[in-house]
């Protein structure tokens, strides 16, 4: 297992890595909407919030030596399902793949953010 870790994406907030590559995959943490250069949650609607979410994850993928085309499959949390339709057309921006996807409401996300995406992506 190889630890990946890039500064192009916020720091892990607790004790886990960015992402890990385990063969010919790679899964990241998730990522939510920090913005690397602030620290700080900038957006506040989840447009915002998911187009920094994405270019996160963008980082992560690129600093693994893949990219977000080759997800094959997202995890979503919404903190409010009924931001799915302006969540969705966000993530269609970036995963054109159309990867396996889960999407599922949580209580509560760190830092109080809208939206936490994780993914599994090949090399």
């Amino acid at each position: 297992m190889e630890k990946i870790h890039t500064n192009k994406a916020p720091e892990a907030i607790g004790p886990y890595s960015q992402a890990v590559k385990v063969g010919n995959l790679v899964f990241t943490s998730g990522q939510i909407a920090i913005n690397p250069a602030s620290s700080e949650v900038e957006a506040t609607d989840i447009k915002g919030q998911t187009e920094q979410v994405c270019k996160n994850l963008s980082a992560v993928l690129e600093a693994a030596g893949t990219s977000i085309e080759k997800a094959i499959k997202t995890t979503c949390f919404l903190s409010d399902m009924s931001d799915f339709a302006a969540f969705n057309e966000v993530y269609g921006k970036y995963f054109t793949s159309k990867p396996a996807r889960s999407c599922v409401a949580a209580k509560q996300l760190p830092k109080n953010v809208l939206v936490e995406v994780e993914v599994i992506a090949e090399l």
